[in-house]
Order: C-alpha cells, then sequence, then structure tokens
C-alpha cells in the first residue's frame, strides 16, 4: 500500500472522488501543514493555523497509479484559485499537493507543468506542491460526510 494527501477545497468532496476510486483502499478527512498541533475544525476554520484540509488516502499501487490520482486532483477542483475553492475562501481551502517521497514530488511537478502548458486555465496553477507534515485526523463528523448524508458531491 501507499500513501498520497490533497488538498482542493472542502475536504467532504475531495474524499468523496477519492474514496470510490477503485485502488483506494481508505480515506480519512483532516489537516495539514500547519503550525498547531492537534487542530480542531474551528482551530483550522480561524485560518490562523495554517492548516489546509485535506484528504489523506491509502492506495494499491498494483491498482491505481499515483499519477491516475493526480490526474482526478486535477480535474476536480479549480487549481488556479489561491485560499479559494467556489464560496469557500481562506487557506485552509488552498489547492496542495503534500508528496510522501522524491517519486511523488516529481510526478507532482511534471502533472503540473503539464497542466499549466496545457491551456485549460486562463490563469496560472498555483497549488503548491510540498513535502508532507503531521497528518491530524478531522474529527469523526467529518469523515465521510458526504456518504453519510446520501451526497455525492459538495455545492460546487
Amino acid at each position: 500500500m501507499a500513501r498520497a494527501t490533497f488538498g482542493a477545497g472542502c475536504f467532504w468532496g475531495v474524499e468523496e472522488f477519492f474514496r470510490q476510486m477503485k485502488g483506494v483502499t481508505s480515506t480519512a478527512v483532516g489537516y495539514m501543514g500547519g503550525i498547531t498541533e492537534n487542530p480542531t475544525y474551528e482551530d483550522v476554520c480561524t485560518d490562523r493555523t495554517g492548516h489546509a484540509e485535506v484528504v489523506d488516502l491509502e492506495y494499491d499501487p498494483s491498482q491505481i497509479t499515483y499519477e491516475e490520482l493526480l490526474r482526478v486532483f486535477w480535474e476536480n477542483h479549480n487549481p488556479t484559485t489561491l485560499n479559494r475553492q467556489g464560496p469557500d475562501i481562506g487557506t485552509q481551502y488552498r489547492s496542495v499537493i503534500f508528496y510522501h517521497s522524491p517519486e511523488q514530488k516529481e510526478a507532482a511537478e511534471k502533472s503540473k507543468q503539464e497542466l499549466a502548458a496545457s491551456g485549460k486555465w486562463k490563469d496560472p496553477v498555483v497549488t503548491q506542491i510540498v513535502p508532507a507534515a503531521p497528518f491530524y485526523r478531522a474529527e469523526e463528523y467529518h469523515q465521510r460526510y458526504l456518504q453519510k448524508r446520501g451526497q455525492s458531491s459538495c455545492h460546487l
């Protein structure tokens, strides 16, 4: 098994599109990339902890590649809006890839360059690509939030 961590706005929707992929064996939503240890949702929402809302996933590389996960990441959010996805504004909603190995870093940077050169977006791609930091699992009511409510996507 391998691990990947992505931030692409509100973690409820991000978790849902990865959770349904063949080869993804588990998902958890939480917080990564900030300065506060063991932050709560309320802490992160102050926009002072520096954390991003993320989905941390485990996947089977024999069933799905990291490059396929990156493709889904890019296709399911706007990587050109700084600290914002739709109506959600704040650094916790930033577009970010937290890599867990040099190979993931290389693949993420390559895919970002390819997307930027593709012309799909008129604005620059602002997605951060940074080393993975401690992952803090979000409160239980956030886990599989959309699935628990019979929804397949957020308001976006």
